[in-house]
């Protein structure tokens, strides 16, 4: 085992325990989700500045970015006060995490070719297991717990999917662009936070919607 995959196996377990501490109490998810949507900021600040010198343009996407980040995590403070949509956004949040592993399990696995230049380490592969494992996920947990599986749920977990896999290609790409590999060091394995929720900032609240108002 690699050391590097060694601490992103580590770090991973860490951030399910908090996920977990998150889940079951409150203090804790205000308190994370600011610590994430201030470290996000920074880090995408950072990878503006590296991309071009246009200033009036970087002022504005880094505006847009704040308020889109506190936006979503004001929203997820809001609906988590809800069970229902507690346990929605939570199991959009697995939903999105599992589109995450399994894109990285099939693509280390399968390999194949590459799905795009924007990003040259994504593969078909990958693209095809994130698929499978955020509909596996998802259905799962909704079945668990609801005893309800539908093709629409199946429909939504996919849409999830694609959703979550379009937030990190962009970001790939403005990190391609900026000539970087990670947005920071700050999760050991994985990278920045931007690198983690890049996905999930998308994924959660298109899943959200198409859940609450199509199912």
């Amino acid at each position: 085992m690699s050391k590097n995959f060694s601490k992103r196996i580590n770090t991973s377990l860490f951030l399910f325990l908090v996920l977990l501490l998150m889940f079951y109490f409150f203090p804790v998810l205000v308190f994370v989700l600011l610590v994430l949507s201030v470290i996000s900021i920074l880090e995408f600040i950072n990878i503006m500045r590296k991309i071009n010198n246009n200033y009036l343009l970087n002022f504005f996407l880094i505006i847009f970015f704040t308020i889109y980040i506190f936006s979503f995590c004001v929203a997820f403070t809001i609906l988590s006060n809800f069970d229902l949509s507690k346990f929605v956004l939570f199991t959009i949040l697995l939903g999105c995490a599992a589109s995450d592993l399994g894109g990285y399990i099939f693509g280390k696995t399968f390999k194949g070719p590459k799905l795009t230049k924007i990003s040259p380490m994504k593969t078909i592969s990958g693209a095809i297991g994130s698929l499978i494992l955020t509909t596996i996920v998802i259905s799962s947990l909704i079945f668990y717990f609801s005893n309800n599986l539908n093709i629409k749920i199946i429909a939504i977990s996919i849409l999830i999917s694609l959703a979550c896999q379009t937030g990190d290609l962009f970001f790939s790409y403005l990190k391609r662009k900026a000539k970087v590999k990670d947005t920071s060091n700050f999760l050991p394995g994985h990278g920045g936070v931007l690198d983690r929720i890049d996905g999930i900032i998308v994924g959660v609240p298109v899943g959200y919607v198409t859940l609450i108002f199509f199912n």
